[in-house]
C-alpha cells in the first residue's frame, strides 16, 4: 500500500476576544468612596431639619472617614485621575462646607437673625476658598507632612465642636448663639489662614513603638463604643494642642531649609566669581 503522505498539523489561531472599552471596577471605587462622603454630608442636612442632632453629627464624621480613605485607595488601587481630584474636591465643598455649617446654623443659630447666617456662610466660603488654594499650591518637600491651614475634614469636626460638648456636659454656655458664631469665625478663618498644621499622612512609627500605638488605637475604639462624646471631645482637644507643636516645627524647618539654600547659593556665586589677576609691574616701576 502507498503511504499516505502525513498531514501537517496546524497550529490553531486563537481570536482574541475583545474586550469592552471603559474603566475597570479598581479605577471606580475610590470615587465610589467620594460619592458615599458626599451623600453623608447630605445626610446631615436632612437629619439637622427633622432635629436628630446626634444623627447629624455622625454623619459628618462617617463623611470625614470616608473622605480619609478615598484617596488612600485611589494611591493604592493605582487608580487617581484628574476627574477624582475635582469629584473630590466638590464633594468637600458640600460634606465639609455646607453641611456642617448649615447643621450648626440649624442647631443654634436660626434665631440669631442675620448674624448667624452670616457666620454660616462666611464659614462656607471659607472652607471653598481652603479648597480652592489646596488644589493650586505646590509645598515644598520640608513641608510634605504639614497642611496650609487647618484642612476642610477637620474645620467640619471643629465646627460642630460645639454640638458634640453639648451632648456630653449639657446645654448651657456651648449653645449659645454668640458663642458658637464666634467659634464659627475662628475656625474658618483658620481653614484659610497660613497657620501649618500636621497632616500625619506621612507619620513613621518607630519599630519600639509599634505595638504601643496599636494598643493605645484599640483604647480609643473602645473608648468611642462606651464614651463617644467624651471621647471626641478629648480628640478635638488633642488635635487643637497639636496646632503650636505644627506651628512650632514648621518654622524650625522653614528656617533651616532657608539657610541651606542661601548656602547653596553663595556657593554658586563663589564659584562663579572671576579669579583676580596679579598685578603686573610695568618698565616705569
Amino acid at each position: 500500500m502507498a503511504r499516505q503522505p502525513k498531514r501537517r498539523l496546524r497550529r490553531r489561531r486563537f481570536r482574541r476576544v475583545p474586550r469592552l472599552k471603559g474603566q475597570t471596577v479598581n479605577r471606580m471605587i475610590p470615587n465610589f468612596i467620594t460619592i458615599c462622603a458626599l451623600a453623608a454630608g447630605l445626610t446631615a442636612v436632612r437629619y439637622a431639619i427633622v432635629g436628630e442632632w446626634k444623627y447629624a453629627v455622625i454623619a459628618i464624621l462617617t463623611a470625614g472617614v470616608l473622605d480619609a480613605l478615598d484617596g488612600r485607595m485611589a494611591r493604592l488601587l493605582k487608580s487617581a485621575s484628574e476627574f477624582g481630584a475635582q469629584l473630590d474636591s466638590l464633594s468637600d465643598v458640600i460634606a465639609f462646607g455646607v453641611a456642617p455649617a448649615f447643621v450648626v446654623y440649624l442647631w443654634a443659630l436660626q434665631g440669631s437673625g442675620d448674624y448667624g447666617w452670616v457666620a454660616t456662610l462666611f464659614f462656607t466660603v471659607c472652607c471653598a476658598l481652603r479648597l480652592a488654594r489646596f488644589n493650586i499650591t505646590e509645598l515644598p518637600p520640608y513641608a510634605y507632612n504639614y497642611f496650609t491651614g487647618m484642612p476642610a475634614p477637620a474645620g467640619a469636626c471643629m465646627c460642630i465642636f460645639p454640638m458634640v460638648l453639648s451632648f456630653q456636659f449639657g446645654s448651657g454656655v456651648v449653645d449659645q448663639p454668640w458663642v458658637v458664631g464666634i467659634w464659627m469665625v475662628l475656625v474658618a478663618g483658620c481653614m484659610v489662614s497660613r497657620l501649618p498644621t500636621f497632616a500625619f499622612k506621612g507619620l513613621k512609627v518607630p519599630h519600639g513603638f509599634v505595638l504601643p500605638v496599636l494598643a493605645g488605637a484599640g483604647l480609643v475604639v473602645a473608648a468611642l463604643a462606651t464614651k463617644p462624646w467624651l471621647t471626641l471631645s478629648i480628640v478635638a482637644v488633642a488635635y487643637l494642642a497639636t496646632i503650636p507643636f505644627a506651628f512650632t516645627t514648621f518654622r524650625r524647618l522653614e528656617a533651616e531649609a532657608t539657610r541651606l539654600q542661601e548656602e547653596e547659593a553663595d556657593s554658586e556665586d563663589g564659584g562663579e566669581k572671576p579669579v583676580p589677576l596679579r598685578e603686573v609691574k610695568g618698565p616705569d616701576a
